[in-house]
């Protein structure tokens, strides 16, 4: 009898050491979950980064006459935004990837983060089929406002003040 439990306690180690690695496996799989994908320089943009921010997402394409020159306003709005709780992401439309986005971004001399990745999924935003949209989603992840056409970065900051007061 004393054998058998020895027995049993061995795979009761093994048991527990298995259950430890898979807790570790998964924490390293969540962790990665948690990024957001790269942006337009290949840096992992990280959840915990855009955690409890606004956020304004804007989607843009170099072939969008209304897009390229909303881009200085969107540069403006990060400026003015810095070490507030709100960021400016932009994406690009068509998907662009790799050196194609790098590219894209610094041709349209683009300053503000541009996710790699369509978050589009993550914050349940709706698809446009007009351009240039911009997302204001709030610090809980709902998107609190749908923007068609060109904005400045005064109309943004206006919204974004409005909203900000509703809570």
């Amino acid at each position: 009898m004393q054998t058998r439990l020895q027995g049993i306690g061995g795979m009761s180690r093994k048991f527990s050491g298995w259950m430890t690695m898979g807790a570790v496996i998964g924490l390293l799989l969540t962790g990665c979950a948690e990024d957001v994908g790269v942006d337009q320089h290949g840096r992992t943009v990280s959840a915990a980064r855009l955690d409890g921010q606004w956020l304004v997402i804007n989607y843009w394409a170099q072939w969008c006459a209304p897009c390229r020159s909303e881009i200085p306003q969107l540069n403006e709005l990060a400026q003015q935004l810095k070490g507030q709780p709100v960021t400016v992401l932009g994406v690009n439309f068509d998907g662009l990837q790799g050196a194609a986005l790098t590219d894209s971004a610094h041709l349209l001399g683009i300053d503000f983060t541009v996710l790699a990745q369509d978050p589009a999924q993550r914050w349940q935003l709706p698809r446009s089929e007009v351009l240039p949209v911009t997302y204001i989603v709030d610090p809980q992840g709902q998107v609190r406002e749908r923007l068609l056409g060109e904005q400045t970065a005064a109309g943004l900051l206006a919204r974004l003040s409005e909203l900000q007061g509703e809570k």
